[in-house]
């Protein structure tokens, strides 16, 4: 989940006015893209690369790919998402919100049974600064993204960027950003994504954005023990009422696991710094790691 630009990136639905737009920002940025996917436009070429009518045919003229973004509306999400991984493709970033529920079971299904990883869906992306980037985060944006030693990980793409403003706005840097991704269904959990970046040996400390619904923050704290950097967080939704759906698809709360009080005791018992609002994370962050 931390992309280097070593690592070839395929982008499906390349021909479209915000794939093309992407994958330009990721190329200057220094993404490898090595071609795009479109069946109605195959044998053209879009962004200097090739556009293949599949993933499938992508990887048998390319060779092996790591990654592939999805740039692609709701209803062909499942057939775009299946065409990667049936490809070979390890890492689908699935940028698509709103894909139907069983879809998503189909996807994720998919994936466990020939050894991919779904980042997302409803993924702002990946980053990591002054290597690459996949998806729609600002990652050239040097007020937002510059190399460092912090890890951050969101379900919120706005939030996530809002933070990472903070951290360079604090003279420090990000060593990876991962978007999880909004879906009440995701491909990557919070603890896996920790994981991840509790064994990357750039990343020092971890900021965890997390909010309200399901149990991914709670399911965490067991990953969080076992890690030696200090785990800064922010929960959104502490004034959010009960039983009521707020933001993302993902963000209701059922009795008490999933709700803020149940997220902050949970992450806060594991040795986790929880702050009231995003503006406190930096300050803790300079204290955790002066």
């Amino acid at each position: 989940m931390i992309l280097q630009k070593k690592h070839k990136v395929l982008v499906q639905g390349i021909t479209g006015t915000q794939g093309r737009f992407w994958t330009e920002r990721m190329q200057e940025y220094g993404t490898t893209v090595v071609g795009g996917v479109n069946p109605r436009r195959a044998g053209e070429t879009c962004c200097d690369v090739p556009v293949f009518g599949s993933a499938r045919d992508a990887v048998r003229e390319l060779g092996p790919i790591d990654y592939s973004v999805m740039f692609i509306p709701p209803s062909a999400a499942l057939e775009a998402a299946t065409d990667a991984i049936e490809a070979g493709i390890g890492h689908v970033v699935t940028l698509t919100e709103h894909i139907p529920a069983h879809d998503v079971m189909r996807i994720h299904a998919a994936a466990r049974h020939h050894g991919a990883r779904i980042i997302g869906p409803n993924t702002a992306g990946i980053v990591t600064p002054g290597e690459a980037f996949a998806g729609i985060m600002p990652a050239f944006n040097p007020r937002i993204f510059q190399p460092g030693d912090v890890g951050v990980v969101s379900r919120s793409g706005s939030l996530g960027t809002l933070i990472s403003l903070q951290i360079v706005k604090a003279g420090r840097g990000q060593s990876a950003f991962i978007g999880i991704g909004g879906d009440p269904m995701l491909g990557t959990t919070t603890s896996e994504a920790l994981a991840v970046l509790g064994e990357d040996p750039r990343t020092e400390s971890i900021v965890l954005v997390g909010e309200i619904g399901g149990t991914m923050e709670e399911d965490a704290a067991d990953v969080i023990r076992q890690l030696d950097k200090p785990v800064i967080s922010f929960i959104a939704g502490r004034a959010s009422p009960p039983g009521k759906k707020m933001g993302h698809a993902g963000a209701i709360v059922m009795g008490d696991r999933g709700s803020y009080r149940s997220k902050r005791e949970h992450l806060e018992a594991a040795g986790v710094v929880v702050v009231d609002t995003p503006g406190d994370i930096v300050g803790e962050l300079q204290r955790l790691t002066a």
